[in-house]
């Protein structure tokens, strides 16, 4: 513990701590004729701002954070900074403390400021398969971020995908916890090395809904919490030192998160250490008396969050002020719990600098650049490793002398299409109409005729993304019969609460294209013309017509503002596709929720005759060259139950052109004493290869990858036969084998090595 926290929380009275607690938002304007939840980028957030006193007066005993200065409006980079540090310097000047206050930020797909770069959206990380790249990704964000005064960024999202139909689908990585941890733990310490703190959402169960809608009820028993919706938070904490969580919205089995004691406390800080603060989702104090019924004011809501464990309430103070000061003084609360928090607090800004002398005399000025070329070219690397190749008659790449292509559809020609919800393009520019992107996105229409100046392109919207409009059919069919070739790119409009088709709040209950794009798409195939269906989506739609019908599919999840030159470069040929699918592409809707994660009944069987399997399987991506894989080789002997393996195989490029092959390797657990999946990824690795080339991956396992829950509920390895399979996807074995493991049944802590060490030797 530190002795200047002690002696400074020894000072405190007790407003000055719970101020220590509070974040505030200001600047929530919004253009006249819009109400307040048409604004929203909370849940319920009209309901729950409520109207606050001047700065000064809100802030008269200090302030623990302020909310989004650069996130919340259209505002110039210098402009932010003026006004930060005005509120900085008169935080260090007129409260009788003198201490700063902590910036946040959303920084999901970049940060989201105008102006900052926008990078591919979380589904592309995982389906880069590439926690290195996403590593750089984020200390570049974290970089911009630092440079502006911001201390504290609002991601990764580490919910492990349960149901697609879910809107916020679009925010996660994957529907495998371990990519999840692997490569949102990549994220925390890019984020981390440039002095930002990560914060890990949302902690826990969020995205195991019901029918995947949003705040619903979770029904998720102990070991599936155990087994699936924990572990990437756990890598996040152990493995990569994340220094905040941000609760759930979500009620498991009747109880809230943000009052769950045996999660923010017991799981979080006696299980697994863990020392940084615990911040609330936006509202999510007040609402324990609003949404959840659990509280009868305000008061009661902030003792039961302080409590279970939220040392931060956010985005603004609405139970954490005069509420919880008056069950502290009745004594309904103990001010030692409060004092708890304001330590974790305290430490965190004395780690960040905060508390040092003459802080806000050291706050950045002036013009910053928020969109460096730099930034920009890692977002067209990520972009481009994330592209799934999901289909292919031979059509892609286009050949040289293709002379006329019909590029169609509502998302051909659309900046915004590229970006995700937590863009700030999505976010924010929305509710200031008029206002210039402030960066410069090149749509997939752009793109194309950039990438094929020989070519005469033409094009035609031909419909909406989700309007009955089919007004535009006639125009669209008629370019793309006098074309070779039709590149008809349809998906997803992101937004928030019903104003999007993905993305917070805007779930669903069909998986089919929104609006009327399936009609489109056969409008267009129709026609006999060779269709190049290009998919700009936050979740994977129902496309088994589509990959039967179109001579290519191309899936891209939010690519970011260099997606389009992305996808151009696959379909021309100057990018070889790589990415690998994060999540499953649905058969049907009703086929939900579904994992690649199922025991042996939850696929088809002799007793349903309902088929879940899904069309293209979790790990399936093709390449314009062919990989072989040969050589497996594993242990001979027993491998002890507490203990590691090692399993090598041979990967080589076969064909003409250099590529990348994401080896995976996956894990069956033959006979357990709890049912266990059909197959698990246990790890995998992004190999990189020239024409001819081969190399050789080493995989050092830890038998914590086998581990399961077993019936008393205590994480365990067991004994007994393990199958192994290196294959294309979770479905396509290439290489078999098995492993043995032996001896007494072993119980994982916390001190077992949780990651698979992955070596790539070129042969």
């Amino acid at each position: 513990m530190s002795t200047e926290v002690t002696a400074l929380i020894a000072r405190m009275t007790l407003e000055e701590k719970l101020a220590q607690l509070v974040g505030l938002w200001e600047g929530r304007d919004h253009s006249p004729g819009e109400s307040e939840e048409d604004t929203a980028v909370a849940p319920m957030q009209d309901s729950m701002q409520g109207e606050h006193a001047a700065f000064g007066e809100y802030a008269r005993h200090g302030l623990g954070q302020l909310t989004r200065v650069f996130g919340t409006a259209p505002v110039k980079s210098a402009d932010g900074l003026a006004h930060l540090a005005e509120r900085q310097r008169w935080l260090a000047s007129s409260t009788r403390l003198g201490i700063p206050a902590l910036v946040h930020e959303e920084c999901l797909t970049g940060l989201a400021a105008w102006g900052a770069t926008t990078f591919p959206a979380p589904p592309s990380w995982g389906a880069s398969f590439d926690p290195e790249l996403v590593r750089e990704t984020a200390a570049a964000i974290g970089a911009t971020m630092a440079r502006l005064g911001v201390h504290q960024g609002l991601a990764p999202v580490l919910d492990v995908v349960r149901d697609v139909r879910w809107g916020r689908v679009e925010e996660c990585i994957g529907e495998d916890p371990y990519l999840v941890g692997t490569v949102g733990g990549a994220y925390v310490r890019g984020l981390q090395s440039a002095g930002v703190v990560a914060t890990l959402k949302h902690f826990a169960g969020y995205s195991n809904s019901r029918a995947g809608r949003n705040l619903a009820p979770v029904h998720a028993g102990p070991r599936e919490l155990a087994e699936v919706l924990l572990p990437p938070f756990e890598t996040a904490l152990l493995d990569a030192g994340a220094g905040s969580v941000m609760n759930s919205y979500a009620e498991i089995d009747g109880l809230p998160v943000a009052a769950d004691e045996r999660l923010l406390t017991g799981v979080l800080r006696e299980r697994w250490g863990f020392t940084g603060t615990v911040v609330a989702d936006y509202f999510s104090v007040a609402f324990l008396h609003t949404l959840h019924g659990v509280a009868d004011g305000l008061g009661s809501a902030a003792g039961q969050a302080l409590t279970a464990g939220i040392d931060v309430e956010l985005p603004t103070g609405t139970g954490y002020l005069e509420p919880l000061a008056e069950r502290v003084r009745s004594g309904e609360v103990p001010e030692e719990v409060v004092d708890r928090a304001v330590r974790r607090v305290l430490e965190q800004k004395q780690r960040l600098g905060l508390l040092e002398p003459g802080f806000a005399d050291t706050l950045p000025t002036g013009e910053v650049d928020l969109d460096p070329p730099a930034h920009r070219a890692l977002a067209a690397r990520l972009a481009e490793e994330s592209v799934i190749l999901l289909g292919n008659d031979g059509v892609l790449p286009l050949a040289p002398d293709t002379a006329r292509i019909a590029v169609l559809g509502p998302n051909a020609d659309d900046p915004a299409a590229l970006m995700g919800c937590y863009s700030f393009a999505n976010h924010v520019l929305p509710h200031h109409p008029g206002v210039e992107l402030g960066i410069e996105v090149p749509t997939v229409l752009d793109a194309l005729r950039a990438e094929l100046p020989g070519a005469r392109i033409t094009h035609a919207r031909g419909c909406d993304v989700d309007t009955d409009d089919v007004s535009g059919f006639a125009g669209a069919v008629a370019a793309a019969r006098d074309a070779d070739v039709a590149v008809v790119v349809v998906g997803d409009r992101a937004g928030l609460f019903g104003r999007g088709t993905s993305g917070e709040g805007c779930d669903t209950d069909t998986l089919e294209l929104p609006g009327v794009q399936r009609r489109f798409v056969e409008e267009v195939l129709g026609t006999g013309t060779p269709v190049v269906l290009v998919l700009l989506v936050g979740r994977p739609y129902v496309l088994d017509r589509e990959l039967d019908r179109c001579a290519a599919v191309v899936q891209a999840f939010f690519p970011g503002q260099e997606g389009a030159g992305a996808l151009a470069g696959v379909l021309s040929g100057r990018v070889n596709p790589s990415g690998r699918l994060p999540v499953s592409l649905p058969r049907s809707a009703g086929a939900q929720p579904y994992s690649y994660l199922h025991p042996r009944l939850g696929a088809a069987s002799s007793v349903t005759a309902v088929d879940t399997a899904p069309v293209r399987p979790f790990g399936f991506g093709l390449s314009y060259t062919t990989f072989t894989h040969s050589d497996l080789r594993v242990p001979d002997d027993g491998v002890p139950t507490g203990g590691a393996f090692t399993v090598s195989c041979r990967v080589r490029n076969d064909g003409d052109r250099a590529g990348a092959d994401v080896v995976q390797l996956y894990g069956t657990d033959v006979v357990a004493s709890v049912t266990r999946p059909v197959v698990v990824l246990l790890g995998y690795a992004r190999v990189e290869l020239a024409p001819g080339a081969s190399a050789e991956v080493r995989f050092d396992v830890p038998t914590h990858r086998i581990g399961l829950y077993d019936r008393d509920l205590r994480h365990v390895v067991e004994p007994g036969t393990v199958e192994l399979f290196v294959g294309t996807s979770c479905a396509d074995p290439v290489l078999r084998s098995a492993v043995e493991l032996t001896g007494p049944v072993h119980e994982i802590g916390p001190a077992d090595r949780r990651l698979v060490e992955v070596e790539v030797l070129p042969r």
